[in-house]
């Protein structure tokens, strides 16, 4: 053999290594399967199962294999064009929550390597799908002990709940908090929050759902179907509302002067805030990495956990989207992409 041959052979050994090492990217495909959406509709038949192109990241960007991904009503609410209307793009990759593990890193992004695990609020959506992109500040590290069925779920919720209590509301131990709706996806993480802050929890749920809560950390369970929960609880520090409608206007009466109401389904009237004497906000979840970052490591210490209610492969994520639309639903519903 001879000594240019034995150079291209050992190269080639040597490239081969490198592409197998622990922690280098394998050879990424040209096509993945998706989720897409090609028109807004009001019914699962405008989401299609089929091969898309695998996104490029950009210089500030993450490229992620794609383990799980969570279901959120942002999901039918942008098949309904509720969150605006995006036939110029389409078709779009649908989902917004997602975990996985990096892939490939963006030449301007410091903190993450290939193959770390992470999980994030994609902003522009892309989740349902075998790989998926976005910002490098949305993304924060997965907890080790945690799998990527729970931190798929987390990102959106469990981000709603911790600024809802610690951002805005800045709940603390020994106060009282209402939590509307305890046993969904944003209420059973607000209710662990509150709970590993010492607050005492009230919280409302269908009867079959009572047991749950109370083993999430909630002192009173209000049964909704019975009972109006301004009937058993009064003079509370904060309301959590992610109702809406009737039920938030019944909240502030039940918020102390001075106390906090803060809604994420409906906006809050300053009108009613100052009539009652109390503070409030409407609440839009940020996707931001380092806010993130708080709730993993919550998720590491214990305080927080993702009940994680059903279970879909990626073929079926658009029935995914039909019954966290129409539940009820006890936790999050996930879609699981890899093993």
């Amino acid at each position: 053999m001879t000594r240019s041959r034995v150079k291209s052979v050992a190269f080639a050994m040597l490239a081969a290594a490198a592409l197998t090492a622990p922690g280098a990217a394998q050879d990424t495909p040209a096509t993945m399967k998706a989720l897409r959406i090609h028109a807004h509709g009001e019914t699962s038949e405008v989401l299609h199962y089929e091969d898309a192109p695998i996104p490029s990241p950009r210089p500030r960007q993450l490229l992620i294999a794609v383990h799980a991904a969570g279901v959120i009503p942002g999901d039918w609410k942008t098949r309904n064009a509720q969150f605006g209307d995006f036939s110029d793009s389409m078709p779009v990759v649908m989902g917004y929550d997602v975990s996985g593990v990096v892939e490939e890193v963006g030449s301007a992004v410091q903190g993450f390597a290939v193959g770390d695990e992470v999980f994030a609020y994609l902003p522009r959506g892309g989740a349902f799908a075998e790989y998926a992109v976005g910002p490098a500040g949305v993304f924060a590290k997965k907890p080790a002990n945690v799998s990527h069925l729970e931190a798929a779920g987390a990102p959106v919720c469990a981000l709603a709940a911790w600024c809802a209590l610690v951002e805005k509301a800045e709940l603390k131990e020994g106060q009282t908090v209402l939590i509307q709706g305890g046993a969904g996806g944003v209420g059973h993480y607000a209710v662990q929050i509150a709970h590993a802050i010492g607050a005492k929890v009230y919280t409302t749920a269908s009867p079959r759902n009572h047991e749950f809560l109370r083993g999430l950390g909630a002192d009173v369970v209000i049964d909704y179907h019975t009972q109006r929960f301004e009937d058993v609880v009064d003079d509370v520090d904060v309301v959590f509302d992610m109702i809406g409608g009737e039920v938030l206007e019944r909240c502030y009466r039940v918020v102390k002067p001075g106390g906090y109401l803060v809604a994420i389904s409906g906006g809050v009237s300053e009108e009613k805030l100052e009539e009652h004497g109390i503070r409030g906000t409407f609440l839009a979840t940020p996707p931001d990495g380092r806010r993130l970052a708080k709730v993993a490591e919550m998720m590491e210490r214990g305080e927080i956990a993702t009940h994680v209610g059903r279970v879909f492969p990626l073929s079926e994520a658009a029935d995914a989207i039909d019954l966290n639309e129409h539940g009820p639903n006890r936790g999050k519903i996930v879609v699981q992409v890899r093993e």
